[in-house]
């Protein structure tokens, strides 16, 4: 027996695994007929189907424009504090940003600030009744002090017979002008709101407990100033 590799075949033996040229054109006019038929049925990238449907490749539209980059930067989240030094800081910092928040707003008189005795368009009207006029009762406080401090024994007997006078008196005026508001407040209330749920007497300590402070410490803050008509 010879070596293998000096086995020789004859030329005219065709190969086992060859292909013949006749199936290969077959198949390549078979295939070239399928990808027409399936371009011609297939919709367009990024059209709609004849049924209304989007197509798989169809990207609908956002209905924004995309951000820029610098506004997309100026939203980015905070880091996470380093520590808890940092971190009690960043909640000092942020109810102080609260509490100024919430006292503009109160100032402003803004509705979602307010709270529950102040919210609501009869209290707007309340408040509005009360800053418009002068008060007897914004110098009630003061007057009393006067009256406490001229009755004391060391002061002149005519000083202190002069308050024991002022004292009632500033009583009935102060009664005097509250019923003055309290009127108003009742005509003014059913008038422009006839179909009002609050009770009249809570309307009446409303105004009474604004009417006896003074104007620049009063919350909300008064929106009309001195002899304006309401």
């Amino acid at each position: 027996m010879g070596d293998k590799s000096d086995v020789r075949y004859p030329v005219g033996v065709p190969s086992l695994f060859r292909r013949k040229a006749t199936d290969i054109s077959s198949e390549s006019v078979e295939t070239a007929s399928r990808r027409g038929s399936v371009n011609s049925t297939a919709p367009a990238p990024g059209r709609p189907t004849a049924a209304g449907a989007p197509a798989k490749a169809y990207t609908p539209k956002k209905g924004k424009t995309t951000p820029k980059r610098r506004e997309a930067q100026g939203r980015r989240v905070e880091p996470p504090p380093a520590n808890r030094r940092e971190a009690f800081r960043r909640m000092r910092q942020k109810a102080k940003e609260e509490r100024a928040e919430t006292r503009a707003g109160m100032l402003a008189g803004k509705e979602e600030f307010l709270n529950n005795r102040d919210k609501g368009e009869e209290r707007a009207l309340i408040r509005d009744i009360v800053d418009s006029r002068r008060n007897v009762g914004t110098w009630i406080f003061g007057i009393l002090l006067v009256v406490v401090f001229g009755s004391q024994k060391f002061m002149p007997k005519p000083v202190v017979i002069a308050t024991n006078f002022v004292f009632p008196a500033t009583l009935i005026a102060v009664g005097v002008d509250f019923a003055l508001i309290a009127r108003k407040i009742k005509t003014m209330v059913l008038d422009r709101y006839p179909k009002t749920t609050t009770k009249m007497f809570a309307n009446y300590r409303y105004a009474w407990l604004r009417s006896t402070s003074f104007r620049f410490i009063r919350l909300p803050a008064p929106r009309v100033k001195l002899g304006d008509k309401i």
